[in-house]
């Protein structure tokens, strides 16, 4: 699965983390790699093997000038290529540091984040065509989080829609919903019927609801391989998403995105108190950034009266809950003692689809999904209200367009 996730571009941070040119350069942890990152002199961005190939002294206490990281230990400096481009100790007519290079990944700043692509290829491939990279920043959000648990495990809550109207719910159905959903999501029918399509970028399916006599709610989700998901928006205007980036096995940033493809974002309004945007003090360390106050240690902040009275957990916000509850299973849960229903079908479908992809790359070379074709990330999700007598993926295919000029479809 490794040599499958390799074969794209992950997002590693925000582009304002390195601020500016020869600013410190920071410790990054990703796909299991003890990475450093830098922004050199002409404003480039490197990623570099953190231990120098020289002696295997850490590049996180290296000196950022002059368009390279130069290693503290006997001067050894690089540029954002892992070129060897001075070894002031080594006799000036040697020609040794054409010889050497330092691991590096090559780097690109996209949608207001910094990319990298591990791969095998000398020539990456194309960066994918998502709808929220290419707008206006006002018209988007990010915010990441550290998940302390597999990204599969983490990224499966997306594609869940069965647990919507339990874990996120609230318990009067008259109040209402909250500027973040945060008094919780009501639904009378809370027992979906799902309708799986695949697509040529993963999966999409259509999570059908009783609205009343006449009508079926649908929740339209997508699953774009192998770490990207666009789920039905709701409760503000804007398409939401997450990208589930493995740190290592245990560990995954959770980037949150949404975007207004048509105006300016509106900004929500922030929770009191602690809640899913506070971060635990920043380390230096691979993982140290972006971990919430709220996490296992104070027990996600449960209000077992709340959890009587006014929401079905008592654990304030979406984000916690779905966060506690993933990470309740372990690090990487025992799939072998899961008993799976009707409503897990996309989950069963979308780990055949992932493990599928790896066996073929593994065993014939066979690309996976989407790699080569950036084009395909161009979708949307959609919330819609429908007669019951519609073809709910012919009523729905345009709002699922990107780039089309329409509104977010929103229920």
């Amino acid at each position: 699965m490794g040599e499958l996730l390799r074969q794209y571009w992950m997002p590693v941070m925000q582009s304002d983390e390195l601020a500016e040119p020869d600013c410190a350069p920071l410790r990054v942890k990703l796909l299991g790699e003890d990475l450093i990152m830098f922004r050199d002199s002409s404003g480039r961005v490197g990623l570099l093997e953190d231990h120098c190939a020289h002696r295997g002294a850490s590049l996180f206490f290296g000196r950022n000038e002059e368009d390279g990281l130069r290693c503290v230990y006997h001067g050894w400096k690089y540029d954002v290529t892992g070129k060897c481009v001075d070894m002031p100790n080594e006799p000036s007519e040697s020609n040794f540091k054409d010889k050497v290079r330092q691991g590096a990944y090559p780097c690109a700043e996209y949608g207001g984040m910094i990319w990298t692509y591990m791969g095998p290829r000398s020539t990456p491939p194309a960066l994918p065509k998502l709808e929220w990279a290419l707008v206006p920043p006002n018209q988007r959000s990010l915010s990441p989080v550290v998940r302390e648990c597999n990204w599969v495990q983490a990224l499966e809550g997306d594609i869940d829609t069965a647990h919507l109207y339990f874990l996120h719910a609230r318990l009067n159905a008259e109040e209402d919903r909250g500027p973040q959903n945060d008094n919780g999501v009501y639904h009378d029918d809370r027992h979906p019927r799902l309708h799986l399509t695949d697509t040529p970028y993963g999966l999409m399916y259509g999570a059908q609801r009783t609205e009343d006599e006449d009508h079926y709610y649908w929740r339209i989700t997508q699953f774009m391989f192998p770490i990207h998901s666009l789920f039905p928006p709701g409760g503000f205007v804007g398409v939401p998403g997450h990208i589930w980036v493995p740190l290592d096995d245990y560990n995954t940033m959770v980037w949150s995105v949404s975007w207004n493809p048509l105006e300016p974002l509106a900004r929500r309004p922030q929770l009191q108190g602690p809640n899913w945007s506070q971060f635990l003090p920043a380390t230096s360390d691979g993982m140290g950034r972006w971990r919430s106050t709220i996490n296992k240690t104070n027990d996600y902040m449960i209000d077992r009266e709340a959890q009587r009275t006014a929401t079905f957990t008592g654990i304030p916000s979406i984000p916690m809950q779905d966060q506690a509850v993933t990470e309740s299973m372990g690090p990487i849960a025992d799939r072998t003692s899961e008993h799976l229903g009707t409503t897990d079908a996309t989950i069963i479908q979308v780990r055949r689809k992932l493990i599928n992809a790896a066996k073929a790359l593994r065993d014939h070379g066979t690309i996976p999904p989407g790699v080569d074709e950036p084009d395909l990330y161009a979708v949307r999700s959609a919330s819609m209200i429908l007669p019951k007598d519609a073809n709910w993926i012919e009523a729905t295919q345009e709002q699922l367009k990107a780039f089309t000029g329409l509104p977010v479809a929103t229920a």
